[in-house]
């Protein structure tokens, strides 16, 4: 699923960026997506079409992970932003929660766009 408003509405990974013989992404990972299907409401104004490739980052897993502090956070779906090839946001605004973790390193503009952290 894709939690912002650039217009997609699901995507599907083709490629996980980064490492050697790199299967599984976690959160925080930038991965390779084709658009699948659009929001109803922005066919005709979307900032993408269908079957485009972009650039997209992990924001929300059905994965447990556990933070340095301990705790452990989990969501109920597996949620990416999609960015350009430059690493900025395609979109304006972020829908849902994202991880602390996230608010930290390259990704501040994104953790900047979210409503809240967890």
């Amino acid at each position: 699923k894709v939690c912002d408003n650039s217009g997609a509405k699901t995507v599907k990974c083709i490629k996980v960026l980064g490492g050697f013989n790199k299967k599984i992404a976690k959160l925080g990972d930038i991965i390779v997506v084709s658009v699948q299907k659009l929001r109803n409401k922005s066919k005709i104004t979307s900032k993408v079409k269908k079957g485009e490739v972009y650039k997209a980052l992990i924001l929300r897993t059905k994965k447990k992970f556990k933070t340095k502090d301990g705790i452990n956070i989990k969501f109920q779906d597996n949620s990416v932003c999609l960015i350009t090839k430059q690493g900025k946001p395609v979109s304006t605004r972020i829908f849902g929660p994202i991880p602390k973790i996230l608010k930290t390193g390259k990704f501040t503009k994104i953790a900047s766009l979210s409503a809240g952290f967890i």
